[in-house]
């Protein structure tokens, strides 16, 4: 698995292009001078992050109901019950999506 992948992978489903080259890594097995040199770590955020930012800002999520949720979730009093669960199941099956 490579970053790279998850990267394309993020654009394509957000719909937005690539804007940022990869970088080359150097190689593991280079000598120490070498490596001295690139003893300094840089990293280079492409537009992705703002993109998954900005998306998220403008979405239809209702944050009052998903912190309910985690706050449920956090505390184990979050239940579904059974037979919400396989209705779902039997309906996605039936119409052949999940919703």
């Amino acid at each position: 698995m490579s970053v790279d992948n998850n990267v394309n992978g993020l654009q394509q489903l957000l719909g937005v292009g690539s804007t940022a080259q990869p970088q080359s890594r150097p190689a593991k097995n280079q000598p120490a001078a070498v490596t001295s040199a690139l003893a300094g770590d840089q990293a280079t955020l492409s537009s992705a992050g703002a993109t998954v930012s900005q998306s998220s800002s403008s979405s239809d999520v209702r944050l009052d109901k998903v912190a309910s949720i985690q706050a449920a979730l956090t505390a184990g009093t979050y239940n579904v019950p059974a037979s919400a669960v396989a209705g779902k199941l039997v309906d996605a099956l039936l119409n052949g999506s999940a919703k």
